[in-house]
C-alpha cells in the first residue's frame, strides 16, 4: 500500500480524471504528489519523459493523461488520437518500468469493449468482436496501454493495474461546443439556450441510445482504493451499473439548468455504440461501490461550469 509519504506522480493532473485523483490522494493525506504541466513535460516525447523518471523516480503512477473527445473530435482526428495516445502511454508506462516504479495505474475507457458486447459489459469481454467505427483510434489506443501493463506484468514481474471506467463527467470537465462528450457537451448547450433564450434546442441522433455515467469524483476514489488493494492483468471496471437513454439524459441536464424549451432530434446524426452498461460485479467484489447519484451529480457538474468560466471556453 502507499504510504503517505510515497512519492506518486498524476500524469494529467490538469485534466477532469487527473485533477479528481490529486483531490482525493490530497483528501487521504498523501502529500507528497509530483506533477508537471504539458509545457514542463511533453508526454509524448520519450527523452523528455525518461529524463523526468530518472530524475524524480515516482514509487507510484497513476497515468490519466489523454487526449479525449467525444464523436466528432474522435471522427475528425482518427491519427491524432491513434497517435498521441499511444506515444503518451507508452512513453509513461515504459520510462516508470525502467526507473524502478512499484505500481502504475493505467486510466482506459469503456470504448475498448465492443461495440455489440454482451450488456453489462464484464472485463473479459475484451478483444472478442469489433469495435465501434466512431472511436476506433481512441480505443485501440488505449487497449495498447493495458495490454503493455499486462505483458510487463507478465515478463517482468510488474504491478501494472487498469482501470476502465464509464463516462465521466464533473469539476474540470471540458466544455468545448465541438470537442467534448455529451453530458458536458449538453450542460453548455442548454445553459446557452436559456441565457439566449431559445425556443429549442437540437441534440445529435434519435436519443435512443442507452448510456452509464460516472461522477468523476467517485473514479478517483475508485482508482486510489485499487492501488492500494488490487493486483492483477485483467483490467476493473468502473461504473455505477444503472443507464439510461440519451434523451432522458438531455432532459435531465434541461431541467437541472433551468432550460424550458422544445428539444429536437437530428437522426442524420450518429447515435454512437446503442447500448454501453459496464459490468461494475468486479469491483463490488473488491469492496467499492459510487456514491454520487446522477442529479447530484450534474447539479454539481453545473455549479463548476457557472463558477469556473474558463472551463467553457475549452
Amino acid at each position: 500500500m502507499m504510504q503517505e509519504s510515497s512519492k506518486i506522480y498524476v500524469a494529467g493532473h490538469r485534466g477532469m480524471v487527473g485533477s479528481a485523483i490529486v483531490r482525493e490522494l490530497r483528501r487521504q493525506g498523501y502529500d507528497n504528489i509530483v506533477t508537471r504541466t504539458h509545457s514542463e513535460l511533453d508526454l509524448t516525447s520519450q527523452a523528455e519523459v525518461e529524463a523526468f523518471f530518472k530524475e524524480e523516480r515516482p514509487e507510484y503512477v497513476f497515468l490519466a493523461a489523454a487526449k479525449v473527445g467525444g464523436i466528432m473530435a474522435n471522427q475528425s482526428a482518427l491519427a491524432d488520437f491513434m497517435y498521441e495516445n499511444m506515444m503518451l502511454e507508452m512513453n509513461v508506462i515504459h520510462s516508470a518500468w525502467r526507473n524502478g516504479c512499484r505500481k502504475l495505474e493505467f486510466l482506459g475507457s469503456s470504448c475498448i469493449y465492443p461495440r455489440m458486447a454482451p450488456q453489462p459489459m464484464p472485463e473479459s469481454c475484451l478483444l472478442t468482436s469489433e469495435l465501434e467505427k466512431t472511436n476506433e483510434a481512441y480505443a485501440l489506443a488505449k487497449i495498447s496501454g493495458l495490454k503493455y501493463c499486462e505483458f510487463l506484468n507478465r515478463q517482468y514481474g510488474t504491478d501494472y493495474i487498469s482501470v476502465m471506467p464509464t463516462n465521466l463527467y464533473g469539476p474540470n470537465d471540458n466544455y468545448h461546443p465541438e470537442h467534448s462528450h455529451v453530458l458536458p457537451a449538453l450542460i453548455r448547450r442548454f445553459h446557452e439556450a436559456k441565457v439566449r433564450g431559445l425556443t429549442s434546442v437540437t441534440c445529435w441522433g434519435d436519443g435512443t441510445p442507452l448510456r452509464e455515467f460516472l461522477y468523476v469524483d467517485d473514479l478517483a476514489n475508485l482508482c486510489v482504493f485499487l492501488m492500494n488493494h488490487y493486483s492483477g492483468d485483467e483490467t476493473v471496471n468502473a461504473g455505477t451499473g444503472k443507464e439510461l437513454t440519451i434523451k432522458a439524459l438531455t432532459e435531465l441536464v434541461a431541467r437541472v439548468v433551468g432550460y424550458d424549451g422544445e428539444i429536437l432530434w437530428d437522426s442524420s446524426r450518429p447515435n454512437g455504440t446503442p447500448r454501453k452498461l459496464l459490468d461494475v460485479s468486479k469491483a463490488k467484489a473488491l469492496g467499492w461501490t459510487y456514491k454520487t447519484e446522477l442529479e447530484e451529480g450534474v447539479r454539481l457538474a453545473y455549479d463548476d461550469f457557472l463558477t469556473n468560466p474558463m472551463r467553457a471556453e475549452r
